[in-house]
């Protein structure tokens, strides 16, 4: 969504990219919002113009550094990926007038109220986010514990699942809740995208079995008699 934005701000004004404050989730919460970023910025990887980012300051006002929001994990279409220098905080004056695309917050105790009440508010009438997921790994404060809407119309209206996922149309995959992980299934592949233990543990496997081969061609040749 593109913004009108003004030009006539201070020259020098700081827009900080923290606020000295821990995160103060649990590991669950941690563990989430990461593998999610990860899954996603694999799964672009190869596209410049798509930007994904996790816990990152995301102010939407020139010249007022105090209106911004910080994202679990959200998703930019139609800005480069990569900038010089690399962005510490994203501007949307910027980033020619590009909010979210998508916005994911997992929820918990400490921002549950704010994901669906001020952060809600501004991703929808603000920002123009558009589609935002919320996730709450304990099924404490959300019936179901993943929710999805998406804009039409200036109202964020529930996004329907399909096959008990629901469907991203910014991404072309499907959030699914799996316990308390938050899966990325795609449906071209009809597999979850892995997360990076998942990653790790596959190219274990494949250097194994690597390994395996390697040393049965080894004793093949031992076997095989020599030339006459």
């Amino acid at each position: 969504m593109a913004m009108s934005v003004s030009t006539k701000v201070p020259p020098d004004i700081h827009y900080p990219d923290s606020d000295g404050r821990p995160l103060g989730e649990t590991p669950v919460h941690v563990r989430n919002s990461f593998d999610v970023f990860w899954e996603l910025d694999t799964f672009f990887l190869d596209d410049p113009q798509v930007y994904v980012a996790a816990n990152m300051f995301v102010y939407y006002v020139q010249g007022d550094r105090n209106r911004h929001v910080s994202p679990d994990v959200f998703l930019v279409r139609g800005v480069p990926k990569h900038t010089v220098p690399e962005r510490r905080s994203y501007r949307v004056w910027e980033n020619n007038g590009k909010a979210p695309n998508l916005v994911i917050e997992i929820t918990s105790a400490s921002t549950c109220e704010e994901d669906r009440d001020d952060k809600m508010t501004i991703y929808r009438d603000t920002l123009g986010v558009q589609e935002y997921f919320l996730f709450d790994p304990y099924e404490e404060y959300l019936e179901p514990r993943l929710q999805g809407y998406r804009l039409r119309a200036g109202e964020f209206l529930p996004i329907e699942p399909i096959s008990g996922r629901l469907p991203s149309e910014g991404t072309g995959l499907h959030l699914e809740a799996d316990g308390w992980q938050l899966r990325l299934y795609d449906p071209a592949t009809g597999k979850w995208l892995r997360t990076p233990q998942e990653e790790r543990e596959a190219r274990q496997q494949a250097e194994a079995e690597i390994e395996r081969l390697r040393r049965e061609l080894e004793q093949l040749r031992i076997r095989l008699p020599g030339p006459p």
